[in-house]
């Protein structure tokens, strides 16, 4: 089956409407790479679905590849190679019966290459397909981390108190592949992108470097290096990032694209002097995790209404709050992602860029040469914008200007400091906004916080704790009676332990909780009589907003977040 023709299966299966398959058919094109890569690496369409719908074409079983079962003796029947060329892997071995897992199994070129093993090893072949996802996953099974850096550090010899190795192949970039410094950062990346890790530390102690992963928001050692390897290291991630290796006195910030486990991602590279030596700080821009769609948010309920019917308004604005970290970049690449179209100009302004998203004309800030979000903004008007986001309303210029594009018929995007999404109104009138002027620019504000998603292997459920129960029954009494109807007392909440899959953590991935209410004439009369915190709370519950403790509450009964870090992580107000 072509890639064609498998487009057009699913917009018949009603996958993809119209407007997304010609859309991925022009990326097709362009990049060179096949639609059904670039609906699963985008996630336009979960990956389950996508291999269901090719099992169907092709009468071929379906199957959900357990990593469990995946051992080293079962992997060595296939290679590595062969499993990332062909899009195969290695399910179960019984006697002379070898099953595999296929992206698609009607691939004459991955049929050649599963029978010509299969005939030197005289074994029989079993057929499933397997997801993109699963196939991605398996993958990582492949060359451990541990076990390379090992060799590596080995190969290099070193001896205690040996001077620091300055010049291993770091002059020649990506020519000394073979070197061991080289090795040791690609690998330490390498595990960086299949670890899921948002962020890269390289520290040096007194005695040791330390390497540590940012994993669901917790940072985690993954390695500890011979002191003796930090400037060599050091010096590899600025030859890559193109930053000055003789200047160690002062930070510097740059950033590098590579191709890593065949996906394209970016590392935005920080140094920062210490006196045990330079300490490199790598944020993962992984767009496979960081750009997300829509549905796939969190957003749910009244949450999910509000904001749909901002995005459908001609004009206005729609701010996001939270605190660093919070995931509102996110949100806002999601909902540009929604309005992105062809007869749209979509304009934003960043700091910095951090994905790159076709169709939108994105641009980074440089405060010292006096390229800020108000000057950038002045410009963008000029550039007849349809639809615009800005990385951060900083200062009273930026809302004021902010506010001018939301009145003069543009859709604003942009994210604000306040602690919840009350604050906004109060935080623009602090910024020598005109509250007169709020009413008829604002259409939308929303908060947000990210809490981990339990692991669904090992969660399990439980009678919630009297303390528990109390703040179950407070938040429960605030929803809409549709929601509350839905649990029982006494609430039970659920728990992950920790297993195999989720490697002990109890989590995979993580969730927003979302606060979100609208522009009303109630809300105008509170504006025009002096806001203050408690009457736009007021008026936001009359709306039936749902508030951060409330909405994490919600999911926590629902079996999706623990009910711990939701009360860690929001207030009840």
């Amino acid at each position: 089956m072509t890639g064609e023709e498998f487009l057009v299966e699913v917009q018949k299966a009603g996958l993809l409407n119209a407007a997304a398959v010609n859309k991925v058919r022009r990326e097709a094109l362009i990049a060179g790479e096949e639609a059904e890569t670039i609906i699963a690496r985008q996630q336009l369409v979960e990956g389950q679905k996508l291999a269901e719908l090719r099992s169907h074409i092709l009468k071929i079983p379906y199957k959900k590849v357990n990593l469990d079962d995946l051992d080293e003796k079962l992997m060595d029947i296939i290679p590595e190679e062969t499993a990332r060329n062909y899009g195969v892997v290695p399910l179960s071995r019984s006697g002379n019966l070898l099953v595999l897992g296929m992206l698609k199994p009607d691939d004459m070129k991955a049929q050649e290459a599963v029978k010509f093993i299969a005939r030197s090893q005289r074994l029989n072949l079993g057929v499933y397909v397997i997801s993109y996802d699963d196939w991605q996953a398996a993958l990582r099974k492949y060359s451990p981390y541990r076990t390379e850096i090992e060799h590596a550090i080995q190969s290099l010899n070193l001896k205690p108190g040996a001077a620091a190795l300055r010049s291993v192949g770091l002059e020649e970039g990506g020519a000394a592949g073979e070197a061991p410094i080289v090795r040791i950062v690609a690998d330490t990346l390498k595990e960086a992108v299949q670890s899921r890790a948002s962020d890269v530390h390289i520290e040096p102690q007194e005695k040791y470097l330390r390497v540590r992963f940012r994993i669901d928001g917790t940072l985690k050692e993954v390695a500890s290096l011979p002191i003796e390897l930090a400037q060599p290291i050091v010096s590899r991630i600025k030859v890559i990032s193109s930053l000055k290796l003789d200047e160690t006195r002062i930070p510097q910030d740059g950033r590098f694209r590579s191709r890593v486990v065949d996906r394209e991602i970016d590392f935005r590279v920080s140094t920062f002097p210490t006196p045990l030596g330079e300490k490199v700080a790598l944020r993962v821009l992984d767009s496979t995790i960081g750009l997300r769609s829509f549905d796939s948010l969190g957003l749910v309920y009244r949450n999910y209404e509000l904001v749909e019917e901002g995005l459908r308004k001609p004009f206005g604005m729609i701010l996001m709050t939270g605190p660093t970290g919070s995931g509102k970049t996110t949100t806002l690449y999601a909902m540009l992602q929604k309005l992105n179209d062809d007869r749209v100009n979509i304009i934003s302004l960043e700091d910095p860029v951090e994905y790159f998203i076709p169709g939108v004309n994105q641009s980074q800030v440089h405060p010292e040469i006096g390229y800020d979000f108000a000057s950038g903004l002045r410009q963008i008007l000029r550039q007849d914008p349809d639809i615009i986001m800005v990385g951060e309303v900083r200062d009273n210029e930026a809302a004021s200007l902010a506010v001018q594009a939301a009145l003069t018929g543009h859709i604003v995007l942009s994210t604000l400091h306040t602690n919840n999404a009350v604050g906004v109104i109060p935080r623009l009138i602090d910024m020598k906004v005109e509250p007169f002027l709020l009413p008829v620019s604002l259409n939308l504000m929303l908060s947000q916080r990210l809490v981990g998603l339990l692991c669904p292997d090992c969660k399990s459920a439980e009678v919630a704790a009297p303390a528990a129960q109390k703040i179950i029954k407070k938040a429960l009494g605030e929803v809409p009676a549709e929601i509350a109807e839905k649990f029982k007392e006494p609430y039970r909440i659920y728990r992950s332990r920790g297993c195999p899959k989720c490697k002990g953590r109890g989590m995979v991935g993580r969730t927003a909780l979302y606060e979100a209410f609208q522009m009303t004439a109630a809300l105008e009369e509170v504006i025009s009589s002096g806001p203050t915190f408690q009457k736009i709370l007021r008026e936001a519950k009359n709306q039936g907003m749902l508030t951060l403790r409330q909405d994490g509450v919600v999911k926590a009964l629902e079996g999706l977040v623990s009910l711990e870090e939701v009360t860690r992580e929001t207030e009840d107000y």
